[in-house]
Parts: C-alpha cells; structure tokens; sequence
C-alpha cells in the first residue's frame, strides 16, 4: 500500500497559506508586535520598587495579607537576582497572549453555547489542540511570523485558548433553565438575557478558564523562547543548553513566582468582586 504523501500536502497547504495571506500575516504581526511593546514599556516605566509596591496595594485590595507578602518579597527576589527586565518581558508577553485568548475565546464559547452544530466543530477542534505536543504549536508559528516575540504569542495564544472557551460554553450551559425562561417572560432580548444573565452566573466558571488560559499562556511562552521570544524563558533555555544548573534554578524560580501571583490574583479577583456585591 502506497504512502499517503501527508507531511507534502501539509507543506503545500502552509506554503500557499502564507503566499496568499502574507499581508494579513504581516499586520497581525504589527499589531502584537506594537501591544507586547506597549506593555513592556509600561511595565519598565516606574522604578522597580515602585512597580513592586503597587503590585503590593493590589495583593492587599484584593484581601490576602498573605499574598501582598508574597508578592513583594517575591518580586524584590526576582529583582536582586537581575532578572527584572525578562519578567517584565515574560509578564508582557502573557498578558497579550491572554488577552486575545479571552477576546477570541469568550465569543466562540458562547457561539458554542447557543449553537449545537457550533459546538459540534468546535469541541473536537479544541480537543485536537489539547492533544497535540506543545512544541507542534512552534512549527506554523515560525513559518507564519519568522522568529522572534511575534511567533510566541501565536503560540502560546493557540495553546491557552481551549480552556476559556470551554468552560465559558460550560458555565452558559449550567444556568439554570428557569432563570433564562423568567427572563423571556419578563421580555428580556437575547442580547440582555446573555449580559445580564447567564454571563455573570457563568462568571465563577469563566474565570476559571481564564486563570487556566494565563496559566497556560505563561508555560507557553517559556517554551516559546526556543523561536525567539524574550524574557524568563530564555534564560531557562540558556542556562539549560549550556549547563548552568544555578542560572537555570534561579530563572525557574523567578518563573514560578510570577506564576504564583499571576494565578492568585486571578483567583482573587472574582472572590473580591463577590464580596463586593
């Protein structure tokens, strides 16, 4: 039995895709190009002490004294071992990828909600991406956006993407019958039905989604810096290639603290908002 030349027909498919959407390409390059920069120039603005005690009065408003401690000393670690300006980087980075996974991502999941032939596609489709090796994800990036930031952020934005929208179909899915079938009595429009509705009652498992996708965006990115991507995760990559078991032990601790804080205050957040109303 002959072969299925399936690797030439993928080859052909990427080379005529990037013929015929090389402009498109090129200005979503410029777009997230312009925001990481954006970003990092307002992470490196204030001093580094300053941006530690306003990282501070945002631990301490959102309720843990505990994380407003860890938080601070976390980050004046991070600073006196001189990797300040990577996570800066790092932090620019998984903000952007993060955000254009929740900009994408919160849609679909409620196209996917509403429509079951929607869901139908998209479900094995997200399944297909939770499956594949991250590093594939590196393949189409590089050949798409070349080397550099540009690349990581498509990558880690396909990585991180499944879990908002899964769960933002799931949490539009678990409301209950009775409150959407109160609302069209009371004349609701579907517009203000989904707004004022079923989304802040998905809120809980929304955010969750998001937590994961930043969780995601963040190991992404540090395997992104195999393409290029600059930051905590190339330092990792350095220290790794060359045998630095000490420079690699203190890039992956400065990675695990921005994880850490990144991950409690996205869980704070909604917990401070509830305590609110």
């Amino acid at each position: 039995m002959p072969k299925i030349p399936l690797a030439s027909w993928v080859d052909s498919l990427v080379e005529w895709m990037g013929d015929v959407f090389s402009g498109f390409f090129d200005a979503i390059a410029f777009v997230i190009e312009n925001v990481v920069q954006l970003f990092t120039d307002l992470f490196m603005l204030p001093h580094p002490y300053l941006f530690i005690v306003i990282l501070a009065v945002i631990a301490y408003l959102l309720g843990r004294l505990p994380l407003t401690l860890f938080t601070a000393i976390g980050f004046l670690l991070i600073d006196n071992l001189g990797y300040w300006s990577q996570t800066m980087s790092t932090l620019s980075l998984v903000i952007t990828a993060a955000l254009i996974s929740v900009i994408l991502g919160v849609p679909l999941g409620i196209w996917a909600a509403y429509s079951k032939s929607a869901s139908r596609v998209i479900i094995p489709v997200l399944d297909f991406m939770q499956t594949m090796p991250a590093f594939v994800y590196l393949l189409p990036a590089v050949t798409f956006f070349s080397l550099g930031v540009v690349p990581g952020v498509i990558a880690s934005v396909i990585f991180a993407i499944p879990p908002t929208i899964r769960l933002t179909r799931l949490g539009i899915m678990q409301v209950s019958g009775e409150l959407t079938e109160a609302a069209d009595a009371f004349g609701s429009t579907s517009g203000q039905k989904l707004f004022k509705v079923q989304l802040p009652l998905a809120m809980p498992t929304l955010m969750a989604g998001i937590n994961q996708t930043i969780m995601l965006s963040l190991s992404m990115v540090v395997i992104a810096s195999m393409i290029g991507a600059q930051g905590i995760g190339a330092e990792v990559y350095r220290a790794v290639t060359q045998l630095q078991i000490g420079k690699g032990f203190e890039a992956g601790l400065a990675v695990v603290i921005l994880a850490i804080v990144l991950d409690r205050f996205t869980q704070n957040i909604f917990k401070t908002k509830k305590r609110g109303a």
